[in-house]
């Protein structure tokens, strides 16, 4: 880490100017540093901007490269220019570790369950009247947050931010999970696993590592400085009976909490504080967000499962389910059911890759072919008439990314929710 002062003798050029790239931007103005350029591949962004009258010389001539985590570097139609400097190449994230901090960071990264540790580590923290702040891949860019001497920074780090990251040294690293993900932005599963574990690559001994326990030999090969902790899923398990919190009861939840509840063992908190300060949690959005019951219809949307893996655990965790799948797929994945089919009654498939997903659901279960989620709803609720079941569960776990008719997850789960609200006052 270096000071303030030291950090403006730098320069710096800017990669893309999307919200993460401009908040880069705002940064430097506020920290008064001069030196910096930026670029972004979209012209008309560009043209808002003063533009490098030579790219090459530009990115030659800087101490660092900020690159934005929605920039590719084996797609942008600079990447060997940006190829050539790699080694300048860092993140916004970096810039917080770069100059001198006294806040306690929090770093979150994982395949799945990243978004909601980080709300429930937020939560458990303000509940014990210890300020936090929570930026990165949730939402808010870490930059725009005003972190001040008496905070924990808690950083949802997605495997883009941390591909190119070069300074991040966190007092505390969670590493939940990784699965078949990104490969298409990554070119391979090791790329995608070495940058997830670029989050411990600089800890000293006086900081904590926390990792799950799957990953207990690559993290061990790796010969890394950071205290290591397993969360201890199972003794977990046998205690959350405690929290009188509905939605964090759920089984689905269990790999999330039982990083949260090892942290908070770190940090210093009684069990009987961990499990009562949580009973006011609310769930995020788009995760296995129970958002309607309708007669006997319990209706839940899980668009953020973007993969098999993530909506693996939403079938694992529900019965008689009238499951709505499909989208953009990602690169290599395989939808394998197994036991899991027991759970399932049928299956809608929408989206423009509706070959993919039949071929891979063909001889599992009954699937139909519905291509959007009008179609879908009205046809379950339909077929929903023909059961007998105590309860059904209309689910939206598409396994997929949403970009093929949507706009991103938050547009298709909304859109989901008002079509249900609709046609279920309609047909129930």
């Amino acid at each position: 880490m270096i000071s303030i002062n030291n950090f403006k003798k730098l320069s710096f050029f800017v990669y893309g100017l999307g919200s993460t790239g401009q908040s880069v931007v705002n940064f430097f103005k506020k920290n008064k540093i001069k030196k910096y350029q930026v670029w972004d591949d979209n012209n008309k962004i560009l043209y808002k901007n003063k533009r490098p009258s030579n790219l090459y010389h530009a990115l030659n001539s800087v101490n660092y490269i900020v690159l934005s985590p929605g920039v590719s570097l084996n797609k942008t139609i600079n990447k060997k220019k940006l190829k050539k400097f790699e080694k300048k190449i860092i993140t916004d994230i970096d810039l917080i570790f770069l100059i001198k901090k006294y806040y306690k960071t929090i770093v979150v990264t994982g395949t799945n369950g990243k978004s909601t540790t980080c709300k429930i580590i937020s939560h458990l923290l303000k509940q014990k009247k210890i300020k936090s702040l929570i930026g990165g891949n949730i939402g808010t860019p870490v930059l725009n947050l005003d972190t001040q001497k008496d905070h924990f920074l808690i950083i949802e780090a997605s495997s883009f931010q941390l591909s190119h990251s070069k300074f991040i040294q966190p007092d505390y690293a969670l590493l939940l999970n990784i699965t078949n993900d990104h490969l298409d932005w990554h070119g391979s599963m090791k790329n995608y696993i070495n940058s997830k574990f670029k989050i411990f690559k600089l800890q000293n001994n006086n900081q904590y590592s926390i990792v799950n326990k799957n990953l207990r030999s690559t993290f061990k090969k790796k010969n890394l400085n950071g205290k290591l902790f397993f969360p201890n899923n199972l003794y977990y398990k046998k205690n959350k009976k405690k929290i009188k919190n509905t939605y964090l009861s759920l089984n689905i939840n269990d790999e999330n909490m039982s990083f949260v509840f090892t942290l908070s063992k770190i940090l210093g908190m009684s069990e009987k504080s961990f499990f009562k300060s949580l009973n006011s949690f609310k769930g995020l959005p788009h995760r296995y967000e129970l958002f309607l019951k309708k007669k006997n219809c319990l209706f839940i949307n899980d668009s953020k499962a973007t993969s098999f893996q993530s909506t693996k655990l939403a079938l694992k965790n529900t019965e008689n389910i009238f499951w709505i799948v499909g989208g953009l797929p990602k690169k290599n994945d395989k939808i394998i059911l197994n036991d899991l089919k027991k759970n399932v009654l049928k299956c809608y498939i929408i989206g423009n890759h509706f070959n993919f997903f039949k071929q891979q659901l063909k001889n599992q279960i009954s699937c139909l072919v519905t291509k959007n989620l009008k179609n879908s709803i009205i046809q379950i609720l339909k077929d929903i008439k023909s059961q007998e079941n105590k309860y059904n569960t209309i689910l939206l776990s598409p396994a997929s990314a949403s970009y093929d008719q949507f706009l991103n997850f938050e547009n298709r789960g909304n859109e989901f929710k008002r079509l249900c609200n609709f046609y279920a006052s309609k047909y129930i």
